[in-house]
């Protein structure tokens, strides 16, 4: 009878279990290397996106409140709308108001003025000394500012100011208003002083739209793509 032998490995028991340690820390440590050339790219990515963008003088579309301070500029267009449009702004006022001191016939508007004022009294114990001061001011024969206004008109007003209420210059202020929308407000859209405004104002707005000219459906749609790409 032959007799066949088995032969099998001796297991080293107290052999140290590092080798699997150091398989997984080199894993490891690949995986951190990885990591690390992934946020390079991405950061190389951003440069040149930004360096892109300030090329086109543009800005990475983050959402954020309008500047208004870059806004162009609209309202002197439309204080050639009326004269009312003019009036509703204070810068329109202001510069209305200077034509008209130029012309040495600001009486008008400064009446207007004082009515729109007077308009907003609170207390009733200050409408008859402020009304009694806008009539010798503005209405009375041989007021140092008397506007041009019809007998009839002044005679309604000196009656409603005995006993003042917030409208008692309204008949007045409309006859003042026509005057200035018939005779003024025309001279004034073609003076140099508003045609010089507009001007500038075209200018600036122009100059803005070149800035946000990038801003255009492909140009932003692109951005956003190559901004998305690097995420």
């Amino acid at each position: 009878m032959q007799t066949v032998l088995f032969l099998f490995p001796q297991l080293n028991l107290s052999a140290p279990k590092e080798e699997p340690y150091r398989i997984i820390k080199q894993e490891n440590q690949e995986g951190k290397g990885e990591n690390k050339h992934r946020h390079k790219e991405k950061r190389n990515r951003l440069s040149l996106l930004l360096q892109k963008a300030e090329s086109r003088e543009i800005f990475i579309p983050f959402p954020s409140k309008p500047d208004k301070t870059n806004a162009p500029l609209e309202e002197p267009s439309k204080w050639g709308v009326s004269l009312d449009q003019l009036l509703a702004q204070k810068s329109g006022l202001g510069l209305f108001r200077t034509f008209l001191q130029s012309e040495y016939s600001e009486e008008n508007i400064e009446f207007w003025m004082a009515c729109e004022d007077y308009k907003k009294t609170k207390s009733p114990a200050k409408l008859a000394s402020k009304a009694k001061k806008i009539y010798s001011d503005f209405i009375e024969t041989d007021a140092p500012k008397e506007v041009n206004i019809d007998f009839h008109t002044k005679e309604v007003t000196k009656k409603n100011i005995l006993q003042p209420t917030l409208s008692c210059f309204d008949l007045a202020q409309r006859k003042v208003h026509m005057l200035m929308e018939k005779d003024s407000y025309p001279r004034f859209l073609k003076s140099e002083l508003y045609k010089d405004l507009l001007k500038q104002t075209q200018v600036e707005n122009h100059g803005y739209r070149r800035r946000s000219q990038s801003f255009t459906s492909t140009g932003l749609l692109q951005t956003q793509a190559e901004f998305t790409a690097w995420l």
